[in-house]
């Protein structure tokens, strides 16, 4: 059917990248349902024990189910911002398949890395000021390595270790990756949790991996250009 033109084109084409965000969204919490079901219950627990014993689960679902989810997901808004076919449930299973062990690994090293982060964040911010401005500004820098490794392993062929190293240039090599993926990053989640509550589960975590990759795009065709 041919696309109409005019208001009704307008409409047409808002109304369909509307869908593909609700679309890549609703699929990725699909995969990713028991991770918000322990979630929700850590947010509900009134005892320090049952957040311990809930954070088991939480750290051995991760790398298992979130990694390789967010890869895809990634991966779907590579192609809403490349303009290519594959953000529909089959093309989301389809990036699912293709990167399920590399982001498995890359997940399995991501994990520990917060994990490490964390338990030293609780430990030795209750200390002084000054470290837990230092374990803040450290979490920031893995919130934003750990975001670039996505835009990397969906766009790049690259083993594991390369798209390890690359992800570490990207992250400390171009400022304007950095901000743009904190800033924007940091707006969508703010809406989402604290003003626009319907965002989570429709366009959240479509979102964010739609303007970050967009930022490593721009980045990537300025180093290929020059």
């Amino acid at each position: 059917m041919k696309k109409s033109s005019g208001v009704m084109g307008g409409l047409y084409r808002i109304c369909e990248w509307i869908m593909r965000f609700a679309v890549i969204n609703l699929v990725w919490l699909v995969f990713n349902i028991p991770i918000i079901f322990i979630l929700l219950n850590m947010v509900l627990a009134d005892r320090h024990g049952v957040l311990v014993l809930l954070a088991v689960p939480l750290v051995l679902l991760l790398p298992v189910l979130f990694f390789p989810a967010t890869t895809a997901m990634f991966a779907a808004a590579r192609n809403l911002v490349m303009n290519e076919e594959g953000t529909s449930i089959g093309g989301y299973w389809k990036f699912y398949k293709e990167n399920y062990k590399k982001s498995f690994l890359g997940g399995l090293l991501l994990t520990s890395a917060w994990l490490i982060w964390a338990v030293d964040y609780y430990y030795f911010s209750q200390e002084n000021v000054i470290l837990m401005a230092g374990f803040l500004i450290m979490g920031v820098l893995l919130y934003v390595y750990t975001i670039n490794f996505f835009s990397v392993i969906s766009h790049y062929h690259l083993t594991l270790w390369p798209a390890l190293k690359n992800t570490l240039v990207i992250t400390i090599g171009s400022p304007v990756i950095f901000f743009t993926v904190l800033i924007s990053n940091g707006i969508i989640l703010y809406l989402g949790l604290f003003t626009f509550q319907f965002m989570l589960p429709f366009f959240t975590g479509s979102l964010i991996a739609y303007l970050s990759f967009s930022s490593f795009y721009r980045f990537y065709l300025k180093v290929t250009a020059s």
